[in-house]
């Protein structure tokens, strides 16, 4: 009993659960529609599972959310709530795309300067959210609000600028190839280096049909990192103090307007990363026009609300978003089911995730009523 209480109280438990009955609530849903929920969930197993292509298209699909979503966790473990991530997001794009096609070094140089300057423009643009927040004392998620749509018509002005924009498209132009970060470019892009990926069907796979990168490794390498400054470093001390109680930090002597404004830098830092990774790592290697938000900042929020705010459950749960989104297209294509199935499922999973705090409480009820038994 006490093993079943103690496994029951486990943040990694209650994950579980909520996710289980995310889905088993979108299947009740789906037959509700008409359709078959094992079909359902068979043909999306499939689209993540059945071939190289798709997993590594869902890799490269999570990439970014898993970074955005570090910076979310980062960001929450001071009490700050960075809704921001998109436009933060955005500016790394811009940065690395503008600093791409200005700069022409080669790849052992301009690889670090272009990442580096989308670090760079997230950072900036989250420490004036951070700076607003601890002089002035306005509230991060409207600050947030504001500089994603800053963010978002700035993107608008650089891509329909003459400078940047590539004619008849609404994109700029792309980075300098010595700027990508993709794995054998070279290869697919020879008739040689084709041949020979051909004589791997795995292999061929893989690389001709995806944007295979570096990112994934930079991401798990940043989880780490962000984990281990969070609980071995007396920043991430300080830090987790001021998300706990601000007042009770600031008497101990923590500087909490020093921690707010560093926290929002370096989560913004992360969300730049995650932009230039994508501009450096994926085709077309630009930016586009938009329309509308990409979202790869508001789906870092989701993962980090699915990993508890945990740098290290960002990985997994980075990969389950991107394997829901992706996987989901082959619900559409094979069985004609609505792609708002998907984002519905999501946000039932987020429902139960919010719920979480139930798990715990039912475990101890089960270990009084497991004493009394005893007794």
């Amino acid at each position: 009993m006490q093993t079943t209480v103690k496994i029951l109280k486990r943040p990694f438990t209650s994950t579980v659960i909520a996710i289980l009955c995310g889905l088993l609530v979108a299947g009740i849903i789906l037959s509700i529609s008409g359709y078959d929920p094992f079909a359902a969930f068979s043909a999306l197993i499939k689209g993540i599972f059945s071939r190289p292509k798709y997993i590594f298209k869902v890799i490269e699909k999570s990439t970014p959310i898993i970074l955005t979503g570090i910076s979310v966790a980062f960001a929450f473990k001071t009490g700050l709530f960075n809704i921001g991530a998109e436009g933060q997001y955005i500016m790394g794009s811009i940065a690395a795309t503008v600093v791409g096609i200005k700069l022409n070094l080669p790849p052992v140089i301009q690889v670090p300067v272009v990442i580096l300057s989308g670090i760079l423009a997230g950072a900036i643009f989250g420490a004036i959210v951070g700076f607003l927040k601890a002089k002035f004392g306005i509230h991060e998620v409207i600050t947030s609000i504001m500089f994603n749509w800053i963010a978002f018509y700035f993107c608008n002005f650089i891509v329909t600028s003459s400078e940047f924009h590539k004619p008849s498209s609404a994109r700029t132009v792309s980075i300098n190839e010595s700027g990508f970060t993709m794995l054998l470019y070279k290869w697919k892009n020879t008739k040689e280096g084709i041949n020979c990926l051909k004589q791997n069907k795995w292999l061929s796979d893989i690389v001709l049909k995806t944007d295979l990168n570096y990112g994934i490794i930079i991401a798990v390498i940043m989880a780490i990192v962000i984990s281990f400054l969070l609980h071995r470093t007396t920043l991430g001390y300080t830090v987790r103090a001021v998300g706990l109680n601000s007042h009770a930090a600031e008497f101990a002597g923590i500087g909490v307007k020093r921690n707010i404004v560093a926290a929002m830098t370096i989560s913004g830092a992360i969300c730049g990363l995650a932009a230039a990774l994508t501009i450096t790592g994926t085709s077309p290697h630009a930016i586009y026009q938009l329309t509308m938000f990409e979202n790869i900042g508001f789906n870092g929020l989701f993962v980090a609300l699915i990993a508890r705010t945990s740098p290290i459950g960002c990985i997994f749960s980075g990969l389950f978003y991107g394997g829901l989104s992706y996987g989901g297209n082959s619900l559409q294509l094979d069985l004609g089911i609505p792609s708002e199935i998907i984002g519905t499922t999501i946000g039932i999973i987020l429902f139960f995730v919010a719920l979480t705090g139930v798990v715990p409480m039912l475990a101890d009820r089960l270990a009084k009523r497991g004493n009394k038994n005893a007794k």
